[in-house]
């Protein structure tokens, strides 16, 4: 069954480029690993949240707005696909992602793809 992993971490904090290099390098180093188990099915990093958009239907109109939906303290920056046989095996998977990309400890949120693939 395939899981999303969903990164979340804090936007308003910062790194230094060192930090970074040592975040990122964390996070290739499980994309080669999950990559040569031939269970990554994805991953990215997602731009800023000033960059998004939210689409809503009201009233029969289409509305956009700048910005995420909600106002959080956590921001979604990237997300994981990986295929595992079950929620402890995402759990383990999960348990490697990196989240203080942002420069603070964020979660990740686990959701397994309502339909198999």
């Amino acid at each position: 069954m395939r899981y999303m992993m969903l990164v979340y971490t804090r936007e308003d904090a910062t790194l230094s480029p060192d930090e970074m290099e040592r975040v990122a390098s964390c996070h290739r180093a499980l994309m080669d690993e999950t990559s040569q188990l031939g269970i990554l099915h994805g991953a990215e990093p997602l731009a800023p949240t000033r960059s998004a958009k939210t689409v809503r239907h009201q009233n029969g109109q289409v509305m956009v707005t700048d910005g995420p939906f909600a106002e959080t303290k956590e921001q979604l920056a990237g997300y994981y696909i990986i295929d595992c046989k079950d929620f402890d095996e995402a759990i383990k998977w999960a348990s490697k992602i990196p989240t203080e990309c942002g420069g603070a400890q964020g979660s990740i949120e686990i959701r397994p793809f309502r339909y198999p693939s």
